[in-house]
């Protein structure tokens, strides 16, 4: 058998919230324009926003969508 790969977007969102010394994730939520649970899924990988919702943070991050967002295919075992 050959590599079995998990490919999925990841993101740095925790990491750019550092960056811009925004301590809470409700401060970030707010600043994009997204409810605090809905940013906390997406800042622990637990789910993937839209096209559209992407666009639209990294638009207000000004930053591009790659700056943010990234594919994990790390090999399994």
């Amino acid at each position: 058998m050959g590599d079995e790969y998990i490919m999925g977007a990841k993101n740095r969102l925790r990491e750019i919230r550092h960056e811009m010394m925004i301590d809470k994730q409700n401060e970030m939520a707010d600043l994009l324009g997204i409810n605090q649970s809905q940013y906390n899924r997406y800042e622990r990988h637990k789910a993937e926003p839209t096209l559209d919702a992407a666009l639209r943070m990294a638009k207000k991050l000004g930053k591009s969508v790659e700056d943010i967002f990234y594919l994990d295919d790390n090999p399994i075992g």
